[in-house]
This record gives C-alpha cells, structure tokens and sequence, in this order.
C-alpha cells in the first residue's frame, strides 16, 4: 500500500473520530413544563418548543451558547435505578442559563430527558456536543 494511501486512511479514521473526541461528558436532569419563563437569560429564545435545555454557567458562557443546538446521548446512570437510559441521541436548543448546575451539567426540559432516560433515574451519565 503506498504512503498517500495510508495518509489518507489515517485522515479519514481522524475526521471520523473527531465528534468522540470533541464531546463533553457530565450530567443531566430535568425540569417541568411550563417552558416558558419571564427571564430565561436567553432573551428571544422562549417560545422553542419542548427539545430544549438550559446550559451551566460555563456552557452558558454569558449568552453566547443561546440558539445552539447540542446533540445528547445517556451514557448511564448516577443512581441505583434499573435501566437508566434508552437508545439513541436527541438534539436539544439552548434557551436560558441553568444558575442551579453543576459544572459539565446540562437541564434538558423533561420532554427531551424522557426521550434519552428513565424519568425515574432523575440524574444521568450524558454526553453532549454541537
């Protein structure tokens, strides 16, 4: 095999790895309807639908996370509850700022938690990224 073509094979393994490597694990709980709220910090942003989060401070990174969508996957959960999460990734839009998570957590409104876990498990394993 020549070198080109092994560059390229190389390349091509890299760019696919790229969404794993740029992802970011932490963790994600819910909120309850009614979505939409007088001060979301996201000014413009409140009526999205129900495929939508609030971002942690850092995320939230003064406004500039507002409007993007981030791709969000349960990887497990934080607790004892049996099957914590369900197959698949959901694609969410940040609306407001989250004051009350932790670093690296992410609010999803319940409609988008409910879609990736069990209700029941409140808290899980995630990993998100644009």
């Amino acid at each position: 095999m020549s070198c080109q073509i092994r560059v390229l094979m190389m390349l091509g393994m890299s760019i696919c790895l790229t969404s794993i490597v740029l992802a970011k694990q932490g963790t994600a709980v819910y909120y309850y309807p009614p979505y939409v709220r007088e001060s979301t910090g996201c000014y413009g942003y409140e009526d999205q639908g129900v495929m939508i989060a609030g971002a942690n401070p850092t995320l939230y990174d003064g406004g500039r996370t507002c409007g993007r969508r981030y791709k969000v996957r349960c990887l497990g959960g934080t607790n004892d509850t049996p099957n914590p999460c369900k197959n698949g990734k959901i694609t969410v839009k940040i609306v407001e700022r989250c004051d009350g998570c932790g670093a690296d957590e992410i609010n999803l409104s319940k409609d988008a938690f409910s879609r990736i876990a069990n209700l029941k498990a409140g808290r899980v394993r995630v990993d998100y990224t644009q």
